[in-house]
């Protein structure tokens, strides 16, 4: 008797910090960015031959834990053939708290490139192209997060009709690449006096095609100066160079796009 009496008068308290929870947690948030990059790498590869990139989305979130939204950047026609040089990711997804300090997320997320077809040979489009659907789950705790996607569509339109010419070097066909997966750790450090340090640690696992498997890293320092997110990072891979280069419209000049390389980076949040 004497604990349920405990827990009754505990109830009250309980109450007014609900109550003052929910009056300072908006129900909708509607956020922005916008920013610039030397090398626009994804999962470590460069999506604009090596040269810089303009960036930027809109991010929604409701109070129950769902979310949405829309995030751009300019990419190379050298790598994303007969396109507008556009990427477009569309998302949405839940996050569900499991405990004070552990988030659960599940979500799709759309890469598009409008306009976007796969060449066969320089100046010869066909009509595969390089949209991409991932599902994914991720887990988040404190300075440490983890995520889990599995392509739900071929991996950026690679399939045994494409496979000949869809990277630098021809591969045998070998069936669809839906399935590939893509594991990714992220760790931040404080470093005091406004600077992190992120570490980031991915494995790219391509289904049936092996040989387009790597690793990736990334080691960077961001401080906020003026408004402004400023960032420095080291990236790099294993990559095989066979496949991951990208020629010029004529098919010349290629570039390795998984080399390790400094990106420089300027962002603001609104």
């Amino acid at each position: 008797m004497t604990n349920i009496l405990k827990t009754l008068c505990l109830v009250p308290s309980l109450l007014l910090a609900m109550q003052s929870q929910a009056q300072t947690t908006p129900e909708h948030t509607l956020t922005g960015n916008l920013g610039l990059v030397s090398d626009y790498r994804f999962r470590g590869i460069s999506q604009t031959w090596r040269q810089p990139a303009i960036q930027g989305g809109l991010d929604y979130a409701h109070s129950s834990g769902a979310y949405a939204g829309v995030w751009a950047s300019s990419v190379s026609g050298n790598s994303y053939n007969n396109g507008a040089g556009l990427e477009l990711d569309l998302y949405g997804g839940y996050k569900i708290a499991l405990r004070p300090d552990l988030t659960l997320d599940l979500g799709a997320l759309a890469y598009l490139y409008p306009g976007a077809r796969l060449n066969s040979a320089p100046g010869v489009a066909t009509r595969e192209k390089y949209d991409n659907l991932d599902v994914y789950v991720g887990l988040s705790s404190g300075a440490f997060s983890a995520k889990l996607s599995v392509a739900a569509s071929d991996y950026f339109g690679l399939n045994s009709t494409s496979a000949g010419y869809a990277y630098f070097s021809s591969l045998a066909a070998r069936g669809a690449s839906k399935g590939s997966s893509y594991l990714d750790l992220n760790y931040r450090f404080d470093l005091g006096a406004g600077i992190n340090l992120d570490t980031h640690l991915g494995r790219l696992s391509v289904r049936h095609y092996g040989e387009l498997s790597y690793t990736d890293l990334k080691l960077g320092l961001s401080k906020e100066v003026g408004g402004f997110i400023l960032g420095a990072a080291l990236v790099a891979t294993d990559a095989k160079r066979d496949y991951y280069q990208a020629g010029n419209s004529a098919g010349q000049d290629a570039k390795r796009l998984g080399r390790a390389t400094l990106v420089l980076s300027a962002a603001r949040t609104f």
